[in-house]
């Protein structure tokens, strides 16, 4: 550890490798006394033979979702602030914007894949639709939020330095904004990987979700539960890159 680093400030992983480690042990405990229905719940091993004979279609599924999700994510980060940053700069338009996203913003978007289903001519689209449109909201508001909070002394002390249009966007406001923004990225990027495997579930042929509903269909739950830790290892993984990716963005809040 530099002597800059404080205990704490970086993510404690072997803590949490421990506690993911005390699951899959009391799981097995659950499993070896058989306590739960071995047919749901199959023991550690049969998962793990099961794991290792479908390594190659986790592989394959995984990568499928993150076809999937990587340029849909993407154009809902995008979009949402672009569109939150235009909309809280501009008071008129603020008011006139905000009852519309309260009112659409609670739909949740699965109830919307029949419709995504049917205009759009395939599956990939569809799904796209979605998880862009579940993303979308979260980044929004907090970008709207976060403008709207920002210490206006900011503004009018950049102002006196004589920035302003782009320039006091991305060297003030943006920056300024950028911890709800984050949250709301956060949020959005976590609400994705439902989405994904709901819309993998209704219609694909590929992907986390496919793999794991299509086992379920056959009764084969130590493949199911195979799946499930895939999907959770990658969901991890993602996370703990965005983590790193925000402490990096954000490194002037590390002392918060």
């Amino acid at each position: 550890m530099r002597k800059s680093e404080k205990p704490g400030s970086t993510p404690n992983y072997i803590g949490s490798a421990l506690i993911f480690v005390g699951l899959f042990a009391i799981y097995g405990i659950i499993t070896g006394a058989k306590l739960a229905d071995p047919v749901i719940f199959p023991n550690l091993l049969k998962v793990l033979k099961a794991g290792v004979k479908s390594a190659h279609l986790l592989g394959r599924g995984c990568l499928f979702s993150l076809r999937l999700l990587a340029p849909a994510f993407t154009l809902a980060v995008i979009l949402g602030i672009g569109l939150g940053t235009f909309i809280a700069l501009h008071d008129k338009l603020k008011a006139l914007v905000m009852p519309v996203v309260y009112a659409l913003n609670p739909i949740p978007p699965t109830m919307l894949i029949p419709y995504a289903i049917a205009i759009f001519p395939t599956f990939w689209l569809s799904s796209a639709s979605i998880i862009c449109l579940g993303v979308f909201w979260p980044v929004l508001r907090a970008t709207i939020n976060g403008i709207a909070f920002l210490e206006p002394r900011w503004i009018d002390n950049a102002r006196c330095l004589n920035l302003s249009g782009a320039k006091l966007v991305f060297k003030i406001i943006l920056p300024g904004a950028m911890p709800s923004i984050f949250a709301g990225i956060e949020s959005g990027l976590i609400l994705s990987f439902i989405l994904l495997t709901v819309g993998e579930i209704f219609g694909a042929r590929a992907g986390l979700g496919f793999f794991i509903q299509y086992y379920a269909d056959f009764a084969e739950y130590d493949r199911v539960v195979a799946g499930i830790i895939a999907l959770s290892l990658v969901v991890s993984a993602l996370m703990v890159i965005f983590g790193r990716v925000k402490a990096r963005t954000l490194f002037w809040t590390k002392k918060r």
